[in-house]
This record gives C-alpha cells, structure tokens and sequence, in this order.
C-alpha cells in the first residue's frame, strides 16, 4: 500500500453482523472491527509516510481474542494490540479493497494498493513493506494478484478458494508497484512490475442510473445535432446526441466529425474560473448555468487531477457532462462567446446551415468502430474547431480516406495531438497518458506510459511518429490565452492555381470573431516539412504577430533558446494556413488555428472573408 490521503480503508470485509476495516490514516495503521453492536478502534501510532509503499496487516487469534495490527515502511515498523472476547469471527460474505460498506461504499481510499491477501495464520511481524507474507503458502486462503487481468475490470484471486473480484469505477492499472525493477517500461512484458492499482476516491465509471425513457429515432430524421429537453418543477436542461444517417447511406456529399473523443477527454473540466464575474456573465447571457468547478459529483476531465494530485487518465461517458451542453461557457471572453469543443461547434453547424449547405453528421466513436468505409461515400469531410484526441484506427481512417481522393478540411487547432486507447469490451471509455512532452496539465509517472487499455505507448502521436502534419500539413506550434489576431495572405495565395481559394478574400482576414476576437488565436498550428508536411504544400496564409500571452509549445524548444527547427522560439508562434492535393486525388484544407470557426460570424451574419474563404473550399470540394 502506498498512501495518499489523510485516512481511508484499504481493505474490508463484513458478514454476520460483524464487520473489520483495515484503514490508513492520520494516526498510522488503523483498524475498526464491529462485533455484537460495538465497534473497537485501533492505531499504530506512527504516521505513514507520503508517496511511500507500506505495509499494513491485521491479525486475529480466535483462542485468546487477540487482535494485532502492524505496519511496516520509510519509518520502520510499528505495531499496536488489544483483546477482544475469544472466538472466531463472523463468517465474511463480502470483501472491498479500498472502501468498506458492501451495499453502500464509502469511505474510499486514494493511492495504490498491491497484492492484498488472506490467510489463516497469525502474522506476528513483518520485517519489510516488500516482503513476501510471512506465513506459510498453504495457510494463504486468497491473493489477489493485479497483474494478472490489467486493462479490464476483472480481479483474479490467485488463493485455493479462487475469491475472483470485479473493479467498480475504472481504476487506473498499469501503474508501477512496489517491486518496479525500471527494466521494462511497458507493463506486458514485465506484468509483475505492474501489480498496483492506483485507486481514487473521485474515480467514477458509470452513474447507473436507470433509464427514464427510451427514443426511437423515426425514419426520415434528417441527421445532425440535437438535444433533449428537460424541464421539471426549478429547472431545465438540454441533454444532447447525434442522429447518424442511415447505417451504409450517405444523405448528403458532406459530412461534419463531431469530435466526441476530444469532448469527452475535457469533460467536466474544473478550470477554476468560474468566479462572480464569469456567473455574471452566464446569468446575463442564459447560458448554461452549471459548472464543474460548483458541481462536482459526476467526475473531472483527464485535465484535472484526483485528490493525491495524480493526473486523471481516464474518462466515461455513462455520467453527466456539464460541459457538453448548449451554451456552456468556457471563458468569460470579453471579445467573443467563450466557447470551446460542443458548444463552439455549433459556429460550424449554424454556418453550414446558414450557407444551405446540406450535410451529415458522423462521430469520432463511430469512426474508430467501423473505420474508412463510414466516411468514404463523402466528397468533403469537416472536423471541428479542436480534434485532438484519436486513435491509431481513427488516424488510419482519415489517411485512407485522403489518399483515396477523398477531400479533408480540418477547421482547428491542436489536432490530432494525443494518442488514447479505447477497451471494445467498455467502449464508454477512454484513456490518455500525458507522456513526454508537450502542453500538458499534468504528466504520467515514470514507467506508466503504457495505456492500460491496449498497452500501446501513449502520449503525443508526434512522439509516436504520427506528428499531425503527415495527416493535415499542419501541427500544434504555440498556445496563449483565449485571444487572437488575423490572418494576412502570403505570396501562394496569389499563384494563379490557388485563386479560386481567395477570391473575395483581402490581404488581412479574420480580425473579428466569436472566439477571442479573432481568426487566429489560442492554439495555433504551422506547417513543417520535417514533421511530414508535403514539401508541395501551399501556404496559402500566415498568423499575425501573436498577442504577449502566447508561447512556444514545449515539444519544439531544445533549450531556452534552440528550437528543433533552428528557428527562434517566437518565431514558432504562428499558425498557417495551407493547402495540397493528395496523388489519389485527394486534398486537404488546414486552417491552423482553434478559434478559425468562431470567424465565420462577422458580427451581423455568416459573411465577411473567413465565410468566403471557407465558402470557396467546400464548394470546390463537394463537385462531383
């Protein structure tokens, strides 16, 4: 057991009207047993030291009533005993590691916990954390060994009585134990190295909660994003989905990627903004009003972090996302909506809708399911203003797709940044490891790159070979605050095989938006011919010079002052658009920016240049 958190159980068990916790808390080792309605306490005493393996143990003599309870670590050993009355315990029908209360668990622990056992033999001491138990093999009666099923739910017990258990709410596996040698830092070939689980108090899986109704989509709904309305006595809400066209049948030549991995990876996002200023806003907009930074009951995003200051690698659809909802406001933005992921889609949707543009809408989910085919009747596919979490299935796809003639308009930035892993048998589920390098809100312990899901290496796909400019020409290249500045052509945007892109274009575009004020902000992505951007790429135009928040993404600095470019830090801070044409008769527009969508509303209507611009591509592409 490595401890975390002030006091929690490890390990529980009840039945009989009896009931023995054995916790780990402020005063060391401690242990509650409940017999014939009265409850007895005990403590070592000796408080555990943080971020530490110990080892905790509770022993019972039914002859003489005898009750031991020991702990072992960085501050040596420690025991404490009291009498209890003589006789055997109530019969256990029920056993928790790390909460206690079988029908409702409580009391939950934060931090790793290896190789729990029991045995029917009194341990008198234990002279290391890492030793193997001090009582004889045969007297064992379970060992639950977490080495032997990482990456899905199950629990063997590896004792005679094969007492095999079932994870509840996604506990990060994969985690390094308190016998990591560091030989192998992925976990399938040394599972044994791997034997912890990280459980946290505030990891949640599934809210199970029973359906309250059910709806059939009827024939001929037309497919896009809709919403559920609620209402009930103080309060409503709008609970959104997708309708999909007809499973093999495109209903339109465009199909816009909803990026739901993305969505769900921030869901929940506790930012800490939500301050007086920010709710003024939202009650002067009737925005959404609920913010996770206030309502914290249904799980953080994998940017926030659990109670032990671990990051949060996984993240379930199967609870309430208050951030994916209409009209959720991420930033009090001053020169724009605040907008970010589902609701700053909306930009895209409302402008497809507005130019009578017809088109489908597919997701992210049903792209790693069912691969190329899904998108591979469309002439034009969009993403949205931040695709940035995908799998190798779903890179896959989207390559095929270009490289087959299809026409591929990634309206963003910072895309296809974070490689995740999916579980077919839970598909509820996602999982990122925050592994060397890049903008990160917090990073994976050392010898726990590896995803639990799939045991493939996580972290960037740069990192992984796969930089976003082999797919799109364009990559994540610096981050500032929700602000930003235009866009000015360049001299590509002038050739004459290129006019039919900018024309009603002006030489500087995007200096207005619902989006930090502009067309090229926040996130900003440029081309890079050594990361994979077609040497025969246009770029068609260039960022302004960026506001002083900005800066240069770690992956692309060496030093302080070196770049892997050779270019000056602040001359990374750039976002560009570009262009090329695959041999297959395919083609790609990047636009190199995550607030490029919110510039499509000019302030009056969806028109000025941004519109046209976009406008001139997607009509080029969707011609037969």
């Amino acid at each position: 057991m490595r401890g975390e958190q002030p006091a929690a159980t490890v390990l529980s068990a009840e039945g009989g009207g009896g009931a023995v916790a054995l916790r780990a808390g402020t005063a060391g080792a401690e242990a509650e047993v409940t017999l014939g309605g009265a409850t007895h306490r005990l403590a070592t005493q000796q408080p555990l030291a943080p971020r530490a393996w110990h080892r905790l143990w509770l022993a019972h003599d039914p002859g003489t009533g005898r009750l031991l309870l020991g702990q072992t670590g960085p501050g040596g050993a420690a025991t404490a005993e009291m009498r209890l009355p003589a006789g055997p315990m109530p019969a256990v029908q029920g056993v928790l590691i790390a909460a206690r209360g079988i029908d409702a668990p409580c009391d939950h622990f934060t931090g790793k916990i290896e190789a729990p056992l029991a045995a029917a033999a009194f341990a008198e001491s234990w002279p290391s954390a890492l030793d193997i138990p001090p009582v004889a093999a045969a007297a064992i009666r379970a060992h639950w060994d977490f080495a032997r099923s990482i990456g899905t739910d199950a629990v063997a017990d590896i004792g005679p009585d094969a007492l095999h258990g079932t994870l509840m709410n996604a506990p990060t596996q994969a985690v390094v134990g308190a016998c990591w040698s560091g030989r192998e830092t992925c976990w399938r070939h040394a599972a044994e190295d791997y034997a912890a689980i990280h459980f946290h108090a505030d990891d949640i899986e599934d809210c199970r909660w029973a359906p309250s109704f059910h709806f059939d989509v009827p024939d001929g709904m037309a497919s896009g994003c809709y919403a559920f309305h609620l209402t009930a006595e103080g309060g409503e809400d709008w609970l959104p989905f997708y309708v999909l066209p007809p499973r093999g049948r495109a209903t339109a030549p465009v199909a816009f990627l909803a990026s739901t991995f993305t969505y769900q990876a921030y869901a929940n996002h506790a930012r800490g903004n939500a301050d007086a200023a920010y709710h003024a806003r939202v009650a002067d907009w009737g925005a959404y009003p609920h913010n996770p930074d206030q309502v914290r009951g249904f799980g953080f995003s994998t940017y926030n972090r659990h109670p032990d200051g671990s990051g949060i690698a996984l993240s379930s659809r199967l609870r309430p996302i208050l951030t994916m909802r209409p009209g959720y406001l991420t930033f009090n933005d001053a020169r724009g909506s605040g907008l970010r992921h589902y609701p700053a889609d909306t930009h895209l949707l409302a402008w497809l809708e507005a130019q009578g543009i017809a088109f489908d809408v597919i997701t992210d989910e049903d792209l790693d399911d069912e691969g190329p085919g899904l998108i591979a009747p469309y002439r034009a596919l969009l993403t949205g203003s931040h695709p940035e979490y995908h799998t190798d299935r779903m890179l896959d796809a989207l390559t095929d797709y270009r490289d087959g003639g299809g026409k591929l308009l990634y309206l963003g930035g910072n895309g296809f940044y974070w490689r995740i892993a999916r579980d077919p048998a839970r598909p509820h589920l996602i999982e990122v490891r925050r592994a060397e390098g890049g903008i990160r809100a917090w990073d994976a312990e050392p010898g726990e790159y590896h995803h639990q899901l799939d045991g493939q290496l996580g972290g960037l796909w740069r990192r992984n070979r796969r930089p976003p400019q082999m797919l799109v020409g364009v990559g994540f290249s610096a981050q500032g605050l929700f602000e930003g500045t235009h866009f000015r052509r360049l001299p590509d945007s002038h050739a004459p095989e290129h006019a039919w892109i900018m024309e009603g274009v002006p030489e500087q575009f995007g200096d207005t938006g619902l989006s930090g004020g502009g067309g090229a902000g926040f996130e900003l992505d440029r081309a890079d011919v050594r990361l994979g951007t077609p040497p025969e790429a246009a770029i068609l135009a260039r960022s302004g010079p960026p506001p002083s928040s900005f800066v240069t993404v770690p992956e692309e600095l060496l030093s302080h002052v070196a770049t892997v470019t050779g270019e000056r830090p602040a001359d990374l801070q750039r976002g560009e658009i570009v262009y090329f044409t695959t041999p297959g008769g395919g083609a790609v527009f990047s636009v190199g920016s995550i607030t490029f969508c919110g510039s499509l509303w000019d302030g009056q209507a969806f028109a000025g240049p941004v519109s046209r611009l976009l406008e001139n591509v997607l009509r080029r592409f969707m011609a037969p």
